[in-house]
């Protein structure tokens, strides 16, 4: 198969399951809920070291906000009920909470399980925070130096999935580089999902395990690495691909990650120098979630 004439390997991304909450940070404007929503999804890249899965989802407008103000949705991903909330009092309160005019509220109003996260964070008001109706929704006000800061009572999360994947192979590097940079683009368009790792792209695709380094986790996916092809028997690298980008998707929903991966598979193969597109998986052994990639198109 062919999309805008370049090769769709026969092939399906592997993803697996994750439990995802949704925040909405919102600010005086765009550029200070920028700031606490980076900071809030740093060091989020993936779970083989980071403490989360994180990123931030998309802008979210004055009008849809529970306070009328900008802001941004953020994602937070974590394998264990226990560690996503974990994850959620320390980012929030250590990231959102300490940013200038912010404030933070449930992204999933309709989720059926949720912490709560701003009864818990109520107590750094050390007595003086107060209960508050924010848009219709629970919340506190905690009093600070600027003033107030309010958080919504609760915070939900749903059983999301992780790790949807697709690999863009292109005859340069900066080829490469565009195209994985248009895929991150036009995904920033698809409601309920995050690209975790730096700008969206993956530059250190890695397998499972080790070859040599038996006590690492994970290393270096040597298939796809092109500046060795001519040392690895089996590789998956093409004589006229010199660089190789990864994009993982994480988001709330099967379905969600599915349309990523589509709209960002057309995204990439309209840049000159792609020369094909293909996916990871370890035969079906690491996640329930199969994305073939031929039916998607």
């Amino acid at each position: 198969m062919k999309v805008n004439g370049v090769e769709i390997e026969d092939t399906f991304a592997e993803a697996f399951g994750i439990k995802v909450a949704r925040v909405l940070i919102t600010a005086y404007d765009y550029d200070w809920a920028k700031v606490a929503a980076t900071e809030a999804t740093g060091f989020g890249t993936s779970v083989i070291m980071c403490p989360a899965e994180a990123g931030i989802e998309k802008k979210a407008l004055p009008s849809e906000t529970p306070d009328g103000r900008p802001g941004y949705y953020i994602q937070i991903c974590h394998m264990s009920k226990k560690g996503l909330e974990e994850q959620l009092l320390a980012r929030i309160g250590q990231c959102v909470l300490t940013a200038p005019t912010t404030a933070a509220f449930n992204g999933l109003p309709d989720a059926e399980n949720k912490f709560d996260i701003g009864f818990k964070l109520k107590f750094f008001a050390d007595g003086y925070e107060k209960e508050l109706e924010v848009g219709g929704r629970k919340c506190w006000a905690v009093p600070m130096m600027e003033g107030d800061f309010i958080v919504e009572n609760d915070i939900g999360y749903v059983d999301g999935v992780a790790g949807g994947n697709f690999f863009i192979f292109a005859e340069t590097q900066p080829s490469g580089l565009a195209a994985a940079k248009a895929a991150v683009q036009a995904i920033e368009d698809v409601e309920g999902v995050i690209t975790p790792f730096p700008g969206g792209i993956v530059a250190s695709g890695s397998k499972v395990g080790a070859n040599k380094y038996k006590f690492l986790k994970a290393t270096t996916n040597e298939k796809f690495a092109p500046s060795i092809r001519d040392q690895i028997e089996d590789t998956q690298i093409p004589e006229n691909v010199k660089a190789v980008y990864e994009l993982v998707i994480n988001g709330i929903s099967i379905d969600a990650v599915k349309e990523a991966t589509k709209v960002g598979i057309l995204a990439a193969t309209k840049i000159p120098g792609v020369v094909k597109i293909t996916a990871g998986n370890y035969g079906g052994k690491l996640g329930q979630h199969l994305i073939n990639l031929h039916e998607l198109f």
